[in-house]
């Protein structure tokens, strides 16, 4: 029993660590594919993806400026205010 405690408290601080080392969640990104869409950071569309960079704020509004689409699920235009 004593050892199925062990493993559970190591898993456990397995997991926190893994919580504390994790960088955090940007707030806009920018899909880098020949058809760019801009993102907010916790999108669900592109959360695991290697397809987006993260971008400052300016980043997102210039690139919404320039007709580059907006997200259709996370909606980031709206989130920026930014309206056409």
């Amino acid at each position: 029993m004593r050892q199925l405690i062990a493993a559970a408290e190591w898993r456990e601080g397995e997991r926190q660590r893994g919580d504390h080392a994790r960088p955090p969640v940007p707030d806009w990104l920018l899909e880098r594919t020949h058809l760019p869409v801009v993102h907010a950071g916790d999108c669900w569309i592109v959360r695991k993806s290697n397809r987006c960079v993260p971008v400052s704020r300016d980043q997102p509004l210039d690139a919404l400026r320039q007709q580059v689409p907006a997200c259709s699920h996370c909606r980031p235009d709206t989130e920026l205010g930014y309206l056409d």
